[in-house]
């Protein structure tokens, strides 16, 4: 049996904190190659996790809130936001499911927000994710822009640290 606990949670959130990506996940899956990844993700405020979708091979993938608050964004093609919502205890929305071929990004709006992830395998890094081209790198200085701007469409503040 694997638990989820308080002290496993704790443990990657210090981790993700640490991380220059401000995030780290902490997979229950064995292999890359397994057919279903399951993990948890610690994800800090300031992480920028660029739009993208899993196609070729197309994968599902779901969050469900542990711990804090997420804005979960759904884009089309050229970028606009067709869907979002946020995962909160307070609210009582716990998770989403995505479908492949669908644009989507996370942004934190809580320190030490973590999500259980369910995914379909095997996982490639070649071929995981196709990343949006309207969206800035990863690790570029204008992630954090983007991500701001997305929060600023839709009128949503981050909570307090």
């Amino acid at each position: 049996m694997i638990e989820i606990n308080k002290e496993l949670v704790d443990k990657v959130c210090e981790k993700a904190n640490s991380s220059a990506r401000l995030r780290m996940n902490h997979n229950f899956h064995e292999n890359a190659s397994d057919t279903m990844h399951r993990m948890i993700n610690a994800l800090q405020t300031g992480t920028y996790i660029r739009p993208h979708k899993h196609e070729n091979p197309d994968k599902n993938e779901a969050f469900i809130l542990l711990r804090g608050t997420v804005l979960i964004v759904e884009f089309d093609p050229s970028g606009n936001i067709v869907y979002h919502t946020i995962l909160s205890h307070a609210t009582g929305n716990y998770g989403v499911e995505i479908p492949p071929k669908t644009f989507h990004s996370l942004i934190p709006l809580e320190k030490d927000t973590v999500i259980y992830e369910v995914k379909d395998g095997p996982y490639d890094v070649k071929r995981d994710k196709i990343f949006a081209s309207w969206s800035p790198e990863e690790g570029s200085p204008e992630g954090s822009a983007f991500n701001k701007s997305i929060l600023d469409k839709l009128n949503i503040k981050k909570v307090e640290d």
